[in-house]
């Protein structure tokens, strides 16, 4: 059973229909047993980051994930809160990835936000099993976490940046592999084999 976190932030129907379509079983909760219960937990997430910790906090979830020793996948603004700290809202975050979140500074070409599809390269973990670097898959943010020690593949928009982390059981994608089509649907099915 996969534990979707529910925690007033948007995708979730996205990220529904993507786990539908690989006959996943998965429940959307913000219950702190069911959370932990669950064999795999994603933390999805859209919009601003400094409100989703706010969120989080209210919803008294942080001790919570921080506690789990299970595979957890943060998407997007899910994976920027498991970051140090974000530049959206100027915010501490969850602390798990050693990065700090930076917004996009536009110049010449580079349009902010980056929205569309980008490549994915460096690809170090089994997170994406079976694929080549250099796969496409679908972006929408304006903040960025920057190259870490946790960082387990790249993407360049005018600058280098980590498009997925890792630390321990903990995974986060910055891009959104429910809209990501095939490779997206990979990357979701190697996370549920972890």
């Amino acid at each position: 059973m996969i534990a979707i976190i529910d925690y007033k932030t948007g995708n979730l129907r996205s990220v529904m229909n993507a786990l539908n379509r690989l006959n996943a079983e998965f429940v959307l909760t913000a219950d702190p047993e069911e959370i932990k219960r669950a064999d795999r937990v994603i933390l999805p997430g859209v919009g601003n980051a400094a409100e989703a910790m706010h969120n989080l906090e209210e919803s008294g979830l942080i001790p919570v994930i921080l506690s789990l020793r299970k595979p957890v996948l943060g998407i997007c603004v899910g994976m920027q809160i498991m970051c140090r700290h974000s530049d959206e809202g100027d915010v501490k975050c969850l602390g798990i990835f050693d990065a700090f979140v930076k917004k996009f500074e536009p110049s010449g070409e580079l349009k902010v936000p980056h929205t569309g599809w980008n490549r994915i390269a460096n690809l170090e973990s089994k997170l994406f099993k079976g694929l080549d670097a250099g796969a496409f898959v679908y972006y929408v943010h304006s903040y960025y976490a920057g190259l870490c020690s946790d960082t387990i593949a790249t993407t360049r928009q005018g600058i280098l940046y980590s498009a997925a982390l890792k630390y321990e059981n903990f995974y986060g994608v910055q891009f959104h592999p429910e809209k990501s089509g095939e490779t997206g649907e990979r990357i979701l099915k190697n996370f549920l084999e972890l």
